[in-house]
């Protein structure tokens, strides 16, 4: 009984921990997804035109995540020098297969910034975000295909309750042309945004089966430095065009002609890279935590929330079907946490039923 009642103890503590873990990420997810395609869409409002600079911000903040591994690895000093240990001296965790698997999901994140924030040159954040949401159907069939996510009837209320919420979103899409924006830049955008959730859509399992297939342990450590050389691969990859391009050459005149001015331009542009390297950390952290179905869940939820924040910050309106869409959104959530309640509570049964087994 004794035995019992310790792994109930240590079941339940690991449990709590991450828990807690994965209320930070969707925190550091909310901030993200929420405060950074408001920068960018008034980056382009006032007369931002860089593309690939916006789609360069997404990871350019990468230095931020120097403060969470620094504090991490004198962590485990202290730890190893109070334990005598020098098991854990060397802090590169990242295997070879885990680097390369970093650089071409790195890539293909460069790719997906840019097929993003091309839509959001064009479309208002309601229509951005509503098409973005889409990308939870596109990760529902790329997690049951690739890393064999089972659905529960739950999840799959779930997937349905926010699919409708966009289907509502989109009965309303024909008044939110913004003024002065052709039919054909709104369609192109329209459909950059598609592509952009589809290749997210796949991003997220794809991440979800690296970790399962690298063949160490998972531990917050890993995490921070897979999280950081994806972020870095990414804004190298962004960096190549934006050099083609000029960019960097062209900032200070842009910064010149901006309407709020040059310091507000560069104080966007900061804040952006910054907000949105929240988005990273927790999308990212997310699925390492949880899994990319949960991750895609928390970020359609966080749609109708992006749609209020840009009616109050943005002349964006919001009608009675973004009302219901939030409803249906917030419903959907709500099954799928109740579904992974259950789901939680049959394992410690089935655990608890094990031990007073093996005792017997």
């Amino acid at each position: 009984m004794k035995m019992e009642a310790g792994l109930k103890n240590k079941l339940k503590a690991f449990m709590s921990m991450n828990a807690l873990v994965v209320f930070f990420y969707c925190i550091l997810q909310t901030v993200g997804q929420v405060g950074g395609p408001l920068l960018v869409r008034i980056y382009f409002l006032h007369g931002g035109k860089r593309k690939w600079l916006s789609a360069w911000l997404l990871t350019a903040g990468f230095p931020c995540m120097f403060i969470p591994i620094t504090i991490s690895y004198f962590k485990s000093q202290a730890k190893n020098k109070a334990t005598s240990s020098s098991s854990s001296s060397s802090r590169i965790l990242v295997t070879p297969k885990l680097f390369g698997a970093s650089a071409v999901l790195g890539s293909l994140l460069g790719i997906d910034g840019y097929l993003y924030t091309f839509g959001m040159s064009y479309l208002p954040v309601s229509v951005s975000s509503l098409l973005g949401s889409s990308q939870l159907a596109f990760t529902s069939v790329f997690a049951y295909f690739v890393v064999k996510h089972k659905f529960t009837h739950y999840s799959i209320n779930s997937v349905v309750l926010m699919t409708f919420g966009s289907i509502v979103l989109g009965l309303n899409m024909n008044g939110d042309l913004p003024a002065g924006e052709s039919n054909a830049n709104y369609t192109l955008g329209f459909f950059m945004t598609i592509a952009g959730a589809a290749l997210h859509g796949f991003l997220m399992p794809a991440l979800e089966y690296t970790h399962k297939k690298a063949g160490v342990v998972l531990t917050f450590d890993l995490v921070l430095q897979v999280q950081f050389l994806i972020a870095v691969f990414a804004t190298l990859f962004c960096t190549v065009p934006m050099i083609i391009n000029h960019d960097f050459q062209a900032m200070p005149k842009e910064a010149a002609e901006f309407e709020l001015g040059p310091i507000k331009y560069y104080v966007i542009l900061a804040l952006a890279a910054i907000i949105l390297q929240c988005l990273i950390i927790g999308s990212i952290g997310l699925i390492f935590s949880s899994s990319s179905l949960f991750g895609g869940i928390v970020s359609s939820l966080l749609v109708p929330v992006q749609q209020i924040f840009a009616v109050i910050f943005l002349p964006e309106s919001f009608s009675a079907e973004k009302w219901m869409a939030l409803a249906m959104c917030l419903w959907g959530f709500a099954s799928y946490f109740y579904g992974e309640y259950k789901v939680n509570q049959k394992k410690q049964s089935e655990t608890s039923n094990g031990t007073v087994h093996e005792e017997v």
